[in-house]
Protein backbone atom coordinates (compact mmCIF):
# COMPACT_ATOMS: atom_id res chain seq x y z
CA UNK A 1 0.00 0.00 0.00
CA UNK A 2 1.18 3.70 -0.84
CA UNK A 3 0.72 6.76 1.33
CA UNK A 4 0.49 8.87 -2.19
CA UNK A 5 -2.29 6.91 -3.44
CA UNK A 6 -4.45 8.90 -6.01
CA UNK A 7 -8.17 9.30 -5.05
CA UNK A 8 -11.20 11.02 -6.77
CA UNK A 9 -10.03 14.00 -4.73
CA UNK A 10 -6.55 13.95 -4.68
CA UNK A 11 -3.44 12.42 -3.47
CA UNK A 12 -4.23 10.51 0.10
CA UNK A 13 -2.78 11.22 3.18
CA UNK A 14 -0.80 7.70 4.60
CA UNK A 15 -2.79 6.30 7.06
CA UNK A 16 -0.35 5.75 9.94
CA UNK A 17 -1.00 3.64 12.98
CA UNK A 18 1.58 4.02 16.02
CA UNK A 19 3.08 0.82 18.14
CA UNK A 20 3.64 3.62 21.01
CA UNK A 21 5.29 0.89 23.01
CA UNK A 22 5.20 -0.30 26.68
CA UNK A 23 7.75 1.89 28.04
CA UNK A 24 6.54 4.59 26.25
CA UNK A 25 2.94 3.73 27.09
CA UNK A 26 4.16 3.63 31.13
CA UNK A 27 6.97 5.76 31.48
CA UNK A 28 7.64 8.20 29.10
CA UNK A 29 4.27 9.11 27.11
CA UNK A 30 5.85 12.26 25.82
CA UNK A 31 7.40 10.23 23.77
CA UNK A 32 4.24 9.00 21.84
CA UNK A 33 2.93 13.03 21.79
CA UNK A 34 6.16 13.86 19.77
CA UNK A 35 6.13 10.57 17.63
CA UNK A 36 2.38 11.83 16.86
CA UNK A 37 3.15 15.52 16.12
CA UNK A 38 6.40 14.47 13.86
CA UNK A 39 3.96 11.75 11.63
CA UNK A 40 0.96 14.61 11.68
CA UNK A 41 3.99 17.27 10.38
CA UNK A 42 4.96 15.06 7.15
CA UNK A 43 1.48 15.13 6.41
CA UNK A 44 0.49 11.70 7.60
CA UNK A 45 -3.00 10.77 9.31
CA UNK A 46 -1.97 8.98 12.65
CA UNK A 47 -4.12 6.48 14.65
CA UNK A 48 -3.66 4.76 18.06
CA UNK A 49 -5.18 1.60 18.19
CA UNK A 50 -5.79 -0.09 21.27
CA UNK A 51 -2.48 -2.17 21.69
CA UNK A 52 -0.43 -4.63 23.51
CA UNK A 53 3.09 -5.63 24.22
CA UNK A 54 5.36 -6.64 20.58
CA UNK A 55 5.96 -9.61 22.47
CA UNK A 56 9.92 -8.71 22.67
CA UNK A 57 10.78 -9.89 26.44
CA UNK A 58 8.68 -13.19 25.93
CA UNK A 59 10.48 -13.86 22.67
CA UNK A 60 14.29 -13.21 23.90
CA UNK A 61 13.54 -14.96 27.11
CA UNK A 62 12.74 -17.84 24.52
CA UNK A 63 9.10 -17.82 25.95
CA UNK A 64 7.46 -18.68 22.21
CA UNK A 65 4.55 -19.75 23.10
CA UNK A 66 3.81 -16.14 24.72
CA UNK A 67 5.82 -14.31 22.04
CA UNK A 68 3.11 -15.87 19.62
CA UNK A 69 0.07 -14.72 21.45
CA UNK A 70 1.09 -10.96 21.56
CA UNK A 71 2.17 -11.55 18.00
CA UNK A 72 -1.20 -12.28 17.18
CA UNK A 73 -2.79 -9.75 19.25
CA UNK A 74 -0.82 -6.69 17.30
CA UNK A 75 -1.58 -8.35 13.74
CA UNK A 76 -4.71 -8.14 14.36
CA UNK A 77 -4.96 -4.90 16.27
CA UNK A 78 -2.81 -3.29 12.96
CA UNK A 79 -4.89 -4.45 10.43
CA UNK A 80 -5.94 -2.26 7.51
CA UNK A 81 -3.48 0.89 8.14
CA UNK A 82 -0.84 2.18 4.83
CA UNK A 83 2.03 1.69 7.51
CA UNK A 84 2.92 0.78 11.33
CA UNK A 85 5.31 2.98 13.22
CA UNK A 86 7.13 2.48 16.39
CA UNK A 87 9.72 5.21 18.10
CA UNK A 88 11.62 2.38 19.15
CA UNK A 89 14.35 -0.14 16.65
CA UNK A 90 13.44 -2.78 19.36
CA UNK A 91 9.75 -3.07 19.06
CA UNK A 92 9.90 -2.43 14.75
CA UNK A 93 13.01 -5.05 14.87
CA UNK A 94 10.62 -7.43 16.46
CA UNK A 95 7.44 -7.38 14.23
CA UNK A 96 9.96 -6.85 11.03
CA UNK A 97 12.34 -9.05 11.45
CA UNK A 98 11.31 -11.77 14.21
CA UNK A 99 7.34 -11.83 13.71
CA UNK A 100 7.54 -14.21 10.34
CA UNK A 101 10.43 -15.90 12.36
CA UNK A 102 7.73 -16.65 15.24
CA UNK A 103 5.40 -17.77 11.92
CA UNK A 104 7.66 -19.30 9.73
CA UNK A 105 5.44 -23.13 9.84
CA UNK A 106 2.23 -21.86 9.89
CA UNK A 107 0.86 -21.04 6.58
CA UNK A 108 -2.25 -19.26 7.93
CA UNK A 109 -0.53 -16.83 9.93
CA UNK A 110 2.75 -16.28 8.06
CA UNK A 111 1.56 -14.04 5.28
CA UNK A 112 -0.12 -11.81 7.81
CA UNK A 113 3.35 -11.50 9.75
CA UNK A 114 5.36 -10.92 6.43
CA UNK A 115 2.41 -7.89 5.71
CA UNK A 116 3.38 -6.40 8.32
CA UNK A 117 6.73 -6.74 8.28
CA UNK A 118 6.72 -5.20 5.26
CA UNK A 119 4.97 -2.10 6.21
CA UNK A 120 6.41 -1.49 9.84
CA UNK A 121 9.15 0.83 10.47
CA UNK A 122 11.11 2.59 13.23
CA UNK A 123 9.82 6.41 13.37
CA UNK A 124 13.04 8.53 12.13
CA UNK A 125 13.47 5.71 9.19
CA UNK A 126 10.04 5.78 8.48
CA UNK A 127 10.43 9.68 8.42
CA UNK A 128 13.33 10.08 6.13
CA UNK A 129 12.81 6.39 4.12
CA UNK A 130 9.23 6.75 3.42
CA UNK A 131 8.20 10.16 3.74
CA UNK A 132 10.78 11.89 2.35
CA UNK A 133 11.23 14.49 5.49
CA UNK A 134 14.39 16.85 4.65
CA UNK A 135 13.95 18.76 7.90
CA UNK A 136 12.28 19.84 10.86
CA UNK A 137 10.98 23.00 12.57
CA UNK A 138 12.66 22.54 15.86
CA UNK A 139 15.00 24.44 18.02
CA UNK A 140 17.54 22.59 20.76
CA UNK A 141 20.44 24.95 22.01
CA UNK A 142 24.01 22.90 22.81
CA UNK A 143 25.47 19.83 21.89
CA UNK A 144 24.32 16.47 21.92
CA UNK A 145 25.77 12.78 21.29
CA UNK A 146 23.81 10.12 20.11
CA UNK A 147 23.91 6.56 21.12
CA UNK A 148 22.69 3.89 17.97
CA UNK A 149 20.31 1.15 20.05
CA UNK A 150 21.02 -2.26 18.60
CA UNK A 151 18.35 -3.83 17.17
CA UNK A 152 17.73 0.12 15.50
CA UNK A 153 20.92 -0.38 13.77
CA UNK A 154 21.24 -4.55 13.63
CA UNK A 155 18.17 -5.10 12.44
CA UNK A 156 16.51 -1.79 10.59
CA UNK A 157 19.76 -0.23 9.19
CA UNK A 158 19.19 2.87 11.24
CA UNK A 159 21.88 5.24 11.57
CA UNK A 160 22.00 8.28 8.80
CA UNK A 161 18.47 8.74 9.42
CA UNK A 162 17.82 10.28 13.12
CA UNK A 163 21.70 12.20 12.06
CA UNK A 164 20.03 13.40 9.28
CA UNK A 165 16.87 15.12 10.40
CA UNK A 166 18.89 16.04 13.84
CA UNK A 167 21.44 18.63 11.21
CA UNK A 168 18.61 20.22 10.71
CA UNK A 169 17.40 21.44 14.21
CA UNK A 170 18.10 25.07 14.66
CA UNK A 171 21.09 25.45 18.06
CA UNK A 172 22.06 22.23 17.83
CA UNK A 173 25.26 20.46 17.55
CA UNK A 174 26.42 16.77 17.23
CA UNK A 175 29.84 15.70 18.78
CA UNK A 176 29.82 11.72 17.89
CA UNK A 177 31.04 9.85 20.83
CA UNK A 178 33.84 6.66 20.56
CA UNK A 179 32.15 3.51 19.78
CA UNK A 180 28.43 4.89 19.50
CA UNK A 181 27.28 1.89 17.89
CA UNK A 182 28.11 -0.57 20.82
CA UNK A 183 25.41 -1.85 23.14
CA UNK A 184 24.88 0.22 26.03
CA UNK A 185 24.11 -3.43 28.15
CA UNK A 186 20.63 -2.71 28.75
CA UNK A 187 19.48 -5.73 26.18
CA UNK A 188 16.05 -5.92 27.93
CA UNK A 189 15.88 -9.15 30.01
CA UNK A 190 19.79 -9.28 29.78
CA UNK A 191 20.26 -6.61 32.03
CA UNK A 192 18.44 -8.70 34.67
CA UNK A 193 20.15 -11.98 34.10
CA UNK A 194 23.00 -10.69 33.63
CA UNK A 195 23.94 -7.75 36.04
CA UNK A 196 27.21 -7.90 36.07
CA UNK A 197 28.44 -7.93 32.22
CA UNK A 198 25.20 -5.19 31.63
CA UNK A 199 26.97 -3.34 34.22
CA UNK A 200 30.13 -3.50 32.93
CA UNK A 201 29.08 -2.62 29.54
CA UNK A 202 27.16 0.48 30.75
CA UNK A 203 29.99 1.90 32.45
CA UNK A 204 32.10 1.78 29.11
CA UNK A 205 29.12 3.40 27.38
CA UNK A 206 28.62 6.21 30.10
CA UNK A 207 32.93 6.99 29.93
CA UNK A 208 32.80 7.65 25.94
CA UNK A 209 29.54 10.00 26.86
CA UNK A 210 31.28 11.68 29.23
CA UNK A 211 34.35 12.20 26.96
CA UNK A 212 31.90 14.15 24.38
CA UNK A 213 31.49 16.54 27.09
CA UNK A 214 28.02 17.04 25.08
CA UNK A 215 25.56 18.11 28.41
CA UNK A 216 22.40 15.92 26.36
CA UNK A 217 22.45 12.15 25.12
CA UNK A 218 19.88 11.08 22.66
CA UNK A 219 18.92 7.66 21.35
CA UNK A 220 15.49 6.07 19.72
CA UNK A 221 15.10 3.84 22.29
CA UNK A 222 13.47 4.41 25.59
CA UNK A 223 15.26 1.10 27.35
CA UNK A 224 18.53 2.32 26.10
CA UNK A 225 17.60 5.87 27.36
CA UNK A 226 16.39 4.26 30.63
CA UNK A 227 19.62 2.22 31.09
CA UNK A 228 22.08 5.52 30.28
CA UNK A 229 20.53 7.43 32.51
CA UNK A 230 20.39 5.23 35.81
CA UNK A 231 23.92 4.84 34.95
CA UNK A 232 24.42 8.49 34.44
CA UNK A 233 22.89 9.86 37.28
CA UNK A 234 24.20 6.90 39.64
CA UNK A 235 27.60 8.27 38.82
CA UNK A 236 26.91 12.01 39.21
CA UNK A 237 26.87 12.77 35.28
CA UNK A 238 25.12 16.12 34.77
CA UNK A 239 24.09 14.59 31.19
CA UNK A 240 20.26 15.55 30.53
CA UNK A 241 18.88 12.31 27.92
CA UNK A 242 16.23 12.32 25.92
CA UNK A 243 14.31 10.36 23.14
CA UNK A 244 15.09 11.69 20.00
CA UNK A 245 11.76 12.43 18.82
CA UNK A 246 11.30 14.64 21.45
CA UNK A 247 14.06 17.05 20.51
CA UNK A 248 13.08 16.54 16.50
CA UNK A 249 9.63 17.96 17.56
CA UNK A 250 10.96 20.28 19.57
CA UNK A 251 9.03 19.20 22.64
CA UNK A 252 11.29 19.28 25.51
CA UNK A 253 9.21 20.73 28.01
CA UNK A 254 9.54 17.60 30.09
CA UNK A 255 12.31 16.44 32.57
CA UNK A 256 14.82 15.07 30.98
CA UNK A 257 14.66 11.10 31.56
CA UNK A 258 15.32 10.31 34.92
CA UNK A 259 14.63 13.97 36.32
CA UNK A 260 11.87 15.79 38.28
CA UNK A 261 10.32 19.09 37.95
CA UNK A 262 12.45 19.96 41.24
CA UNK A 263 15.57 18.57 39.85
Amino acid sequence: MSGTAVSGKGPRKPRVSLFVTCLVDLMRPSVGFAAVKLLEDAGCVVDVPVQTCCGQPAFNSGDRGTARDLAEQVITAFRGYDYVVAPSGSCAGTIKVHYPEIFADDPNWLPKANELAARTYELTSFLVDVMGVASVDARYDGAVTYHDSCSGLRELKVKAQPRKLLATVDGLTLVEMTDSDVCCGFGGTFAVKYSDISGAIVDAKVKNIDATHAPTLLAGDLGCLMNMAGKLSRDGRPVAVRHVAEVLAGMTDEPPIGETKED
